[in-house]
C-alpha cells in the first residue's frame, strides 16, 4: 500500500481542499469519513475515488474497488473531521442528477419529496434527510441558499441516507415549484395563518413538503405558491418547533396513513 508522508502530496492536498464547498463544486468530489458510511456509499452505487487510512488502520483492501493509501498519523489527524478520528476517509465522486432524471425518479410510485428552503444547520439537514429516507420519501430538493449537502458534517449526519436518495438543487423557488407540479405533487408548507392541521391532509403519496430556514421559515415566494398551508398543534407558549423535529412529525404522517 502506498503511503503519504508529506502535506505536499497531491492527494493529500486534494483532501484538504475538499473541506471547502468551492472545491467540492469544482472537482465534483467530497469526503466521507468512517468505514460503515463509506461502505454504504459504495453499496448505493457511489463511485469511490480513493480510500485513505490512518497509519496502522487494519484495512482489507480487497473490499474497496479503488486505490487505498496509508497516511501518517499526524497528517491524517489534520484531515479528519471528527474529534476522535475513525481512521478511514474516502474521496467520493458526486453522482449528479439532471432535472429530467430527478422528475422521473420522484414520479415513480407516486413518491413524496422533501424540499429544503435555505436550511443551514448541518444537524437539522442531516436528520431531515435521514428521516425522509426512513419514511420512504423518494427525493430531496434544495433551494439556492441551503447549506451544501456534501459538507462533511451533513454527510456524516445523514448516516448514508444521502447516497440512497436522488438530490436536485433548484436555482429558485419558481424552479422548485415547476418541478414538483410537473411531477404531480401537492405542495405543502407549514405556517400559522391556517386552520388546517397536518393530520387533516392526505400526505401518503405525491406530496412535496417544504421545510423552511431555521430562523426565517419558508420564503414568501414558496408560501404563496404552496397548494396548502398546514400546521402542527402546539400547547403553551411555544410557537415553533425545531426544523428537524417538525419535519419528522410531518413525514411520518405518510407512514401512519
Amino acid at each position: 500500500m502506498k503511503k503519504i508522508t508529506s502535506k505536499d502530496n497531491k492527494i493529500y492536498k486534494l483532501c484538504t481542499r475538499l473541506a471547502s464547498r468551492k472545491y467540492r463544486d469544482t472537482y465534483g468530489q467530497f469526503l466521507v469519513e468512517g468505514e460503515k458510511v463509506i461502505r454504504d456509499a459504495a453499496s448505493a452505487g457511489q463511485k469511490l475515488v480513493t480510500v485513505l487510512t490512518e497509519e496502522g488502520y487494519p484495512l482489507d483492501e480487497e473490499k474497496y474497488p479503488c486505490p487505498c493509501i496509508e497516511v501518517e498519523k499526524k497528517l491524517f489527524s489534520q484531515l479528519a473531521q471528527t474529534t476522535t478520528t475513525q481512521g478511514i476517509i474516502a474521496i467520493v465522486e458526486k453522482q449528479t442528477v439532471s432535472r429530467e432524471e430527478f422528475c422521473i425518479r420522484i414520479s415513480e410510485k407516486s413518491g413524496n419529496v422533501i424540499l429544503l428552503d435555505r436550511l443551514q444547520d448541518p444537524g437539522n439537514i442531516g436528520t431531515i434527510i435521514r428521516t425522509a429516507d426512513a419514511a420512504g420519501y423518494s427525493g430531496v430538493m434544495t433551494i439556492k441558499g441551503t447549506a451544501d449537502l456534501y459538507s462533511p458534517k451533513i454527510v456524516r449526519a445523514t448516516a448514508g441516507s444521502l447516497f440512497r436518495m436522488p438530490v436536485y438543487a433548484a436555482d429558485s423557488p419558481d424552479e422548485a415549484v415547476e418541478i414538483l407540479e410537473a411531477a404531480g405533487k401537492k405542495i405543502l408548507a407549514t405556517g400559522f395563518d391556517t386552520d388546517l392541521y397536518y393530520y387533516d391532509v392526505d400526505m401518503k403519496k405525491d406530496t412535496g413538503l417544504i421545510i423552511g430556514n431555521e430562523g426565517n421559515g419558508i420564503s414568501d415566494e414558496l408560501m404563496q405558491q404552496a397548494h396548502k398551508i398546514i400546521k402542527i398543534p402546539m400547547d403553551g407558549e411555544i410557537d415553533s418547533l425545531n426544523a428537524a423535529v417538525a419535519a419528522g412529525i410531518l413525514m411520518y404522517e405518510a407512514v401512519r396513513k
